[in-house]
């Protein structure tokens, strides 16, 4: 296996997702070609320097969430609007596959107007598709301070494979995604029966 990494590009953009485990979000995300890097973190709450077990207790506010920087010159935002969509339940409010609470809610932060009406129109779109019985609920959200998650809890799915792996399993995350998604993009209207 090549280790190599490319070198970093000189303009890179960044972007703020969330959706449920950030140890699934940021490995999607790391797979994709243009994606510089994935840091799992979190945001949207009123607790200063939040740590995991504050957030995940539910007791901070923030969001388990994923900053993505990316090469615009290889993939572009509403790309990545299409990468997330594709990895989460957009019409679960409470929550993502076996993590539960306001904590693992789907998210899109917004750094400017142009990610804002990006994300507007990408969910709209998702919405109007057809692919979903129920409306998607996935919030669009003005960015905050992000904080990066501890050291463990970053490449959790290349640093812990074994359990990542079972993790990502037992979820339902990745059977969903396939009884979702299989047989097409946006433009296949109807979700397969």
């Amino acid at each position: 296996m090549n280790d190599k990494k490319d070198p970093v590009p000189v303009v890179t953009r960044e972007a703020v997702f969330a959706g449920g485990c950030f140890w699934c979000i940021e490995s999607d995300f790391e797979k994709a070609k243009g994606v510089v890097e994935a840091i799992s973190g979190y945001t949207g709450g009123y607790l200063k320097n939040p740590t995991y077990e504050a957030v995940s207790s539910g007791g901070s506010g923030h969001v388990e969430a994923v900053k993505v920087v990316y090469d615009p010159a290889v993939i572009s935002y509403d790309q990545l609007l299409d990468l997330f969509w594709r990895h989460i339940n957009p019409t679960d409010m409470g929550g993502q596959f076996v993590d539960r609470g306001a904590q693992y809610r789907s998210v899109i932060f917004y750094a400017d107007d142009h990610q804002r009406l990006s994300a507007e129109a990408s969910k709209k779109k998702l919405d109007e598709s057809g692919r979903f019985d129920d409306p998607v609920v996935t919030e669009i959200l003005p960015l905050d301070i992000f904080y990066p998650a501890e050291d463990d809890h970053q490449d959790y799915y290349k640093n812990n494979a074994f359990r990542y792996k079972l993790y990502r399993t037992a979820s339902g995350r990745d059977q969903y995604l396939e009884r979702i998604w299989k047989g097409g993009d946006l433009k296949n209207k109807k979700r397969p029966g």
